[in-house]
């Protein structure tokens, strides 16, 4: 009955088998020919990962000054439109006056 029950859901079963396989190839249980390769290559991979590091946040930096550039000038492209929208609604309209009868 379990056989017939895990053969309805292959790809869960198929899911869990990777699952497993990443995890056992994932474990913190390094064999001896990595260890003797480990001690000559730590000092190189430790500074990449810094220059990795400073690169990535420099582009971060970058990314959000840039949205702040772009938010500011989109704020003083509305307040423009605006102010020029408040100009049209109060300068003096004398054909719509003329229009109305209020002057002559």
């Amino acid at each position: 009955m379990l056989v017939r029950r895990s053969l309805r859901y292959p790809f869960l079963l198929v899911l869990t088998s990777l699952h497993l396989q990443l995890l056992s190839g994932l474990a913190d249980n390094p064999s001896d020919a990595k260890n003797e390769n480990k001690d000559v290559n730590h000092h190189a991979s430790r500074s990449s990962v810094g220059l990795k590091i400073i690169i990535i946040c420099l582009g971060v930096v970058t990314v959000i000054a840039f949205c702040v550039f772009l938010f500011k000038l989109w704020q003083r492209k509305k307040r423009e439109e605006q102010h020029a929208r408040l100009l049209k609604l109060f300068e003096d309209d004398d054909e719509l006056e003329v229009e109305l009868g209020m002057r002559d």
